[in-house]
């Protein structure tokens, strides 16, 4: 059943009343000679603002508060359908407004959200916390913006779900590559709506969301009209109220009804080994040579067990990002250290290293498969550093202002292939830390044979703030959208052992060293969303794109037709 179109001229309860020409006009007198008495005078600009803030207050709170409970819905709290209630609270607020107020009430949902989800960043400091969530607010300002126009259009629940696609689309890619952390589908990484995403990944489990959201919205703007116009309850009039929240249940079960396969025939032992840091924050790395022996003295403690029978021999084993925090190549007593580790468990090691990259400008974020016998062998770089945090846009520029990015001497170089790399007896795809929340780049890595997915990440900077439990939620999502175990291997935790069908396995404590023994499903099926691609996402953002501007010409073509009848 298709939500009603808005045909009959009710009254929506969540619009104001729109202004009479006739009342508000100011009067002339040099215009019209009849008119006698003093003339009111226009407020000053000043004041005008003063009373539109004023008029405009108790919706903008009403949004942050909407925006407060979409964070609550994040890790670590978890409270999923927060969400698409969040969602509803947005599209009830912007029904009926103009571009303008809509773009504004979008800034004032998404300003605090982003201030919370994103309070991990006062770490670095909170003018950083404070910078980024004002430039990811303005995308959602502009979705403001569209929801409100598309708002008057009939089927709009629809188009407001293609919109939130759309603005994850662009914030997602822009600026400097994107962000993409606040996504719905981040929210629902353990919900009813997560199996969608192997059908179209995570952007078909942002619409649904959304368009869960923008149903319950109508469905509670249905029921307040009725309760406005005191129309007579029947099944009649109730039907559009209830035939709305028939359809946004239907579409929160539809994720069970998704198979999500985990068949396989092959497996691989891995041993995750989470070496520990000396302290969280800016300065987790110490002294020099630190965090290595942490990983070192943690392998060989392995190898120690594996010897004595304790614990079982893996295939291979997993060191994290910046487990080595010295280039082995260029400093031989760290090249020492990791060979003799290695030689220890006598399998082959997926080590993370900093090395010099192509000129004394550049660093490279590095895999590299090291074999007990060969040494050092094939790796993987990171193909997409992080802004302001692995490199410095405008450098030159920026460094004059702000003195604090001088602690990052050295720009990460970018690496130009996927990380499917061949460890001991299996091919695994590896991508580094915040590459896991990019789309593409793990696509890019299980089409090009990927059996099973590692995330070496470094979460040292944000432990105990919140982000680490961000990020491995994005690991279960990826589990099911690519139908791939996912094995996180994190310096300081939190490292884990994701199945599949996106369950946890095993997962280790912060600031904890521990070494995770797991035997993982190599499956080489790909799901419906490998063979599709991008193609859900931008067919749904160019659905609401139009739907845009389909909604401005038919307001400009009646303000035309009202016009020419004055």
């Amino acid at each position: 059943m298709r939500p009603r179109p808005d045909t009959a001229p009710a009254v929506d309860p969540a619009a104001e009343p729109a202004a009479d020409p006739a009342k508000d006009a100011v009067v002339d007198p040099a215009a019209d000679p009849d008119v006698t008495g003093p003339v009111p005078e226009r407020p000053g600009r000043r004041r005008r603002a003063a009373l539109a803030a004023r008029r405009a207050a108790p919706r903008s709170a009403a949004a942050a508060v909407c925006g407060l409970a979409l964070a609550a819905a994040f890790p670590p709290y978890d409270l999923w359908p927060l969400s698409f209630v969040a969602v509803a609270g947005l599209s009830v607020l912007t029904r009926g407004r103009t571009a303008r107020q809509g773009a504004w009430l979008g800034f004032a949902f998404a300003l605090p959200f982003f201030l919370w989800l994103l309070l991990w960043l006062r770490v670095v400091g909170y003018d950083a916390v404070f910078g980024l969530s004002v430039l990811e607010a303005l995308f959602i300002a502009a979705l403001g913006a569209g929801l409100a126009i598309t708002s008057r259009l009939p089927y709009w629940p629809l188009w407001g779900g293609c919109l939130w696609v759309a603005e994850e689309l662009a914030r997602d890619r822009l600026p400097f590559g994107g962000f993409p952390w606040g996504r719905l589908a981040f929210a629902n990484t353990g919900s009813p709506f997560t199996p969608l995403a192997a059908l179209g990944g995570a952007p078909l489990v942002t619409f649904a969301v959304a368009l869960t959201g923008t149903l319950l919205a109508a469905a509670v703007l249905a029921a307040l009209r009725l309760r406005a116009a005191g129309t007579a309850r029947t099944a009649r009039t109730l039907l559009p109220v209830a035939g709305t929240a028939v359809l946004a249940a239907a579409l929160l079960a539809a994720g069970y009804a998704v198979p999500v396969p985990t068949n396989a025939t092959d497996f691989v032992k891995v041993a995750i080994v989470q070496g520990n840091v000396q302290q969280p924050g800016m300065h987790f790395l110490g002294r020099p040579m630190q965090i290595l022996d942490n990983h070192v003295a943690a392998t060989l403690k392995l190898a120690k067990d594996i010897k004595e029978k304790r614990t079982p021999k893996p295939d291979l084993v997993i060191w994290p990002e910046n487990s080595s925090d010295l280039d082995p190549f260029s400093n031989p007593q760290a090249y020492d250290k990791i060979t003799g580790a290695v030689r220890a468990v006598g399998v082959p090691v997926l080590v993370g290293a900093l090395v010099d990259g192509p000129d004394a400008k550049h660093v490279q974020n590095e895999g590299i498969v090291w074999d007990p016998v060969s040494g050092p062998g094939a790796s993987y770089t990171k193909q997409h550093p992080v802004p302001f945090g692995e490199y410095v846009p405008f450098r030159t520029e920026l460094t004059k202002v702000i003195h604090r990015l001088d602690q990052i001497p050295r720009d990460f170089y970018p690496g130009k292939n996927t990380g499917v790399l061949k460890i001991g007896p299996a091919t695994l795809g590896d991508v580094i830390c915040f590459e896991v929340a990019y789309d593409e780049i793990v696509h890019d890595t299980v089409k090009a044979g990927a059996r099973a997915i590692i995330v070496q990440t470094n979460n040292a900077t944000y432990g105990r703030t919140g982000q680490p439990e961000q990020q491995l939620a994005m690991s279960r999502l990826r589990a099911i959208e690519h139908g791939r175990a996912i094995v996180t291997a994190a310096t300081s935790g939190i490292s884990a052992v994701v199945a599949p069908d996106g369950i946890i396995e095993q997962r280790t404590k912060e600031f904890t060293q521990d070494v995770l023994s797991a035997r993982i499903p190599l499956r080489d099926e790909l799901t419906v969303a490998d063979r599709v691609g991008t193609v859900p996402e931008w067919t749904l953002a160019m659905v609401g794109i139009l739907s845009c501007a389909v909604a401005i010409a038919l307001g400009r073509r009646e303000a035309t037709k009202a016009k020419g009848q004055q």
